[in-house]
């Protein structure tokens, strides 16, 4: 189906300062997590590596190959209609065509999921689309943003009065 040979290089977006929890092999642990386990596809929604896909409100997204719906999940949805009938749908004004429908880029990456970048055994990996990864570590990343905004505030504090305000 997909094969584990890179096409272009990738960065993986770690911070300098966690650099050292992760394995001099993580580019080839990572791409055996993404591609020979998950086979290409987000391991909980199953979209697929590197392709667009059409999104609808709350995560659904038209799977190409299967002609249906999916959710957030990756299951089946009944209640909204065909991609044919969608764009059928959508008004034609005299000399313009309609807007294309909304499409995301789909970019796997290997999350750890008790997110300690220390604990790569395998059961603790998981392929993840960027959908599905923002969701699963939304509470740490709430946490960062309070610690970036507490240190930039401390900061603030620390040096306002210090140089007086002609310079």
């Amino acid at each position: 189906m997909f094969s584990s040979k890179m096409t272009h290089r990738i960065v993986m977006p770690i911070r300098p300062s966690q650099r050292w929890f992760y394995p001099i092999d993580w580019r080839e642990l990572s791409q055996v997590i993404r591609f020979d386990r998950a086979g290409g596809r987000c391991e909980q929604c199953g979209r697929p590596h590197l392709q667009w896909v059409i999104v609808g409100p709350d995560g659904v997204w038209w799977n190409e190959e299967l002609q249906g719906w999916r959710d957030h999940r990756g299951r089946r949805t009944r209640t909204l209609p065909s991609l044919a009938h969608l764009v059928a749908l959508q008004p034609a004004f005299s000399g313009f065509t309609p807007p294309p429908l909304p499409r995301s880029y789909v970019v796997l990456a290997t999350a750890h999921l008790d997110q300690n970048p220390g604990n790569n055994a395998p059961h603790n990996l998981a392929a993840l689309c960027q959908r599905c990864h923002l969701a699963h570590d939304r509470s740490a990343h709430r946490r960062q943003r309070w610690v970036t905004l507490f240190y930039r505030r401390a900061l603030g504090d620390l040096f306002a009065g210090r140089y007086p305000e002609g310079r």
